[in-house]
């Protein structure tokens, strides 16, 4: 829902943090780069200029401290301040004191922006209690890692599969020239992408961006002869999902076809294809994370060309999210 208001109220701003930022004319000038590390400086000015209306936020203290606490999300638990989980705690108390610095401050101001912080500070419950400021503060921290964490996964993943398939590429660009865009982007032109789509929904399920989620188990059932009892934790794994053979066939296979509307394999099993989860559950910034993607592949088809660089890993690191181990080394032209 916040997503929602957001994008209701703010596309022309959301699109031009697209189209104005100078991160495309900078690869252009680069030529050669490892893009992971600029992708996630992209994705975190994006997310912190639509959901706190900060600008240049890569460029300040809030993305070291969050690019530490990331790094430490899934290490051992182990709290001394030379170790991973140690940096990442000292780096989330930090990174918390800024986001209050910034919700102050806003609180102070008259009349509050529409961005997600600004909803935020509006909504009360039923009996009109507002949100308390350590509420606040976890809310727009959750906003954040859920708006460039794995986001910063898909688009760099788009962008290594149509390097490793120039003809699937070849015919994304035709669809982008067949539009012929000029200006602004819209509302009406990205429906107007279907291959895009299909290519899109490949990438998440080829490579999804988050690896599974945990349920309580609220009823005791049986599961291929295992007993599973109420009130266990279960996990579910998105990447294992997206390999059934049934569903999938030559499941390893990048083929956008597979979402073709003669297809539509998505839709063929409940709960087959699950790059956002699925059920009451299911991701809430799902559309957020679609259009954003879908914009950022059309921008960057019709502006660039890209190769992949040799001698390279290109193996993936699944934790927190998937990346390339050498970070996605390219020539853009």
């Amino acid at each position: 829902m916040i997503c929602q208001k957001i994008l209701g109220q703010k596309w022309h701003k959301f699109w031009r943090n697209f189209f104005s930022k100078p991160y495309i004319d900078k690869w252009l000038q680069t030529k050669e780069l490892t893009w992971y590390p600029e992708l996630r400086d992209y994705t975190f000015d994006v997310a912190c200029s639509l959901l706190i209306s900060i600008d240049n936020a890569s460029q300040t203290k809030l993305a070291s401290y969050f690019e530490t606490w990331v790094k430490g999300l899934f290490s051992l638990a182990i709290n001394l301040p030379w170790t991973s989980f140690g940096k990442a705690l000292k780096c989330r108390k930090e990174m918390l004191q800024e986001i209050e610095k910034i919700i102050v401050n806003r609180q102070q101001q008259p009349k509050h922006q529409n961005d997600a912080l600004g909803i935020l500070l509006e909504a009360k419950d039923e009996e009109g209690n507002s949100l308390t400021l350590e509420e606040l503060k976890d809310q727009i921290l959750l906003l954040l890692f859920a708006g460039h964490e794995t986001l910063t996964s898909a688009i760099s993943s788009f962008s290594l599969l149509m390097a490793q398939h120039p003809e699937i590429l070849e015919k994304v660009r035709k669809e982008q020239e067949n539009l012929n865009i000029t200006e602004d982007i819209t509302s009406e032109n990205l429906k107007e992408m279907p291959y895009l789509e299909q290519v899109l929904k490949e990438v998440l399920r080829l490579i999804p961006p988050v690896g599974g989620g945990f349920r309580k188990v609220i009823q005791e059932f049986e599961f291929e002869g295992y007993r599973i009892p109420k009130d266990w934790t279960v996990q579910y794994q998105i990447a294992q999902t997206h390999q059934e053979s049934d569903t999938f066939p030559n499941y390893q296979t990048f083929d956008p076809e597979r979402f073709s509307p003669e297809n539509m394999v998505d839709k063929q099993k409940r709960f087959g294809y699950v790059p956002f989860g699925g059920g009451l559950r299911e991701c809430l910034g799902k559309e957020f994370a679609r259009l954003e993607m879908k914009i950022f592949a059309s921008l960057l088809v019709r502006k660039c060309h890209w190769e992949l660089l040799p001698d390279q890993n290109l193996e993936m690191i699944n934790i927190p999210s998937p990346r390339p181990s050498d970070g996605l080394k390219v020539k853009i032209f």
